[in-house]
């Protein structure tokens, strides 16, 4: 340890610059820093539960593109600098207690902990690339000058986020802190461009194929855990009929099969895809830092509309109900079927077919109990996941495409 102190640029690169074959595994550090996640995840679908409108869904929106935007950023560090060396570890760990604080002040941040969001979220996005800036300046000089365009954008970005959080109007926070995100989610779309910089390409972004997707897989498990476990919660609590164990099946069947379509087949092959890619940097923004955002959106909605079918599965179905239950499987369908077009090069049909049949669905509300209508939405996740399974070779056993540089 006193080695590195003394080191001002200590080789903490995980990837030599010809991408070894070799798999990158998981690292248990990494694994700790992500139960900050299971923490927002959590606090994001209660408060979307507790006060559900059209208002309270886009505030939630906005906050999980806050939440994966801080995460995903991360997981590319990490990607590049090696979580065994012990400055990327503390730097890990020294995150997560800003991680920690932007989780608690969910349920809050559009009410009276809007700064302690916002500094906390601004303290993970700049601290990390601070850091970033300082590992790879003497070791890659093209990561070191990408950061340093990255840190420009962030830090307009975080003029928003306070300008935001000092709002007293929350329509007005909203406004702020959508800007905020507009400019960070176009940032890596331009290459993090700036004057006299210029911009970054995607094949200096040199992934480890392997250990991106394997990341993004476990947030994956991370928000279906998290609906498994609330839910789970739910049903010790309250009245253990047999209209409240139909409930928690179905509610079951829906995670699994969420849990089937995306690693029966996707996973494994957008993983293979992304280790053979000639731009792994450019596939990499594109269906992870991107396409997987409706994945766990979808998931999160789904964990609401599961704890409400529980809270109230027979009666008429509301209309907050079904946009929950609706909503949240097409949610996730979409941000699949995005995902599998994306590794695959081809648009997977079966799941345009699903995703209509799930919108078709909304015309049998008024004829359906909540708990039937979960059941609907889940039987058409379940017949998927089976044609998907014997059917896949169709998309994903074609050799992958070239990549260009946009």
């Amino acid at each position: 340890m006193k080695r590195w102190l003394l080191n001002r640029n200590p080789d903490l690169l995980r990837l030599s610059e010809d991408r070894p074959d070799e798999h990158n595994k998981v690292t248990f550090v990494e694994l700790f820093f992500d139960l900050v996640f299971v923490f927002a995840t959590t606090q994001l679908s209660h408060s979307l539960l507790a006060h559900f409108s059209a208002l309270v869904a886009l505030q939630t929106l906005l906050l999980l593109l806050a939440v994966w935007w801080v995460w995903i950023f991360t997981t590319w560090v990490s990607n590049w600098l090696d979580p065994e060396q012990v400055p990327v570890r503390l730097m890990l760990l020294a995150l997560m207690f800003p991680g920690l604080l932007l989780s608690a002040s969910l349920p809050y941040a559009f009410n009276s902990l809007g700064l302690v969001f916002a500094l906390a979220y601004i303290g993970m996005q700049l601290g990390r690339t601070l850091f970033a800036i300082w590992a790879l300046h003497a070791h890659h000089q093209e990561l070191s000058l990408n950061f340093q365009r990255m840190l420009a954008w962030l830090a307009v970005a975080a003029l928003f986020w306070i300008q935001g959080a000092l709002q007293e109007d929350m329509t007005a926070r909203l406004l702020y802190w959508g800007a905020a995100l507009l400019i960070e989610y176009l940032s890596p779309s331009t290459g993090f461009w700036i004057p006299r910089l210029g911009r970054s390409s995607t094949r200096v972004w040199n992934v480890e194929g392997e250990h991106l997707a394997e990341r993004c897989g476990l947030f994956i498990i991370i928000a279906l855990g998290e609906s498994i476990l609330v839910t789970g919660a739910n049903f010790s609590e309250g009245d253990w009929s047999a209209t409240s164990l139909a409930a928690l099946a179905v509610a079951f069947v829906s995670s699994v099969v969420m849990w089937w379509l995306y690693f029966d087949v996707g996973a494994e092959h957008g993983s293979r895809r992304l280790a053979q890619a000639r731009n792994p940097g450019r596939l990499a923004r594109l269906a992870y830092t991107y396409l997987h955002l409706p994945i766990v959106a979808g998931i999160i909605l789904s964990a609401v509309a599961d704890e409400t079918v529980l809270a109230h599965p027979l009666g008429a179905t509301d209309a907050a109900s079904a946009v929950m239950i609706l909503g949240g499987s097409g949610l996730y369908l979409l941000g699949i079927m995005l995902f599998k077009w994306a590794v695959a090069g081809a648009l997977p049909w079966a799941h345009v077919v699903a995703i209509a049949v799930t919108a078709g669905l909304a015309a049998l509300v008024p004829w359906l109990t909540p708990v039937l209508l979960a059941a609907a939405a889940a039987l058409v996740l379940l017949v998927l996941a089976g044609w998907e399974h014997n059917n896949a070779w169709r998309c994903f056993q074609r050799p992958p495409e070239i990549d260009t540089e946009l």
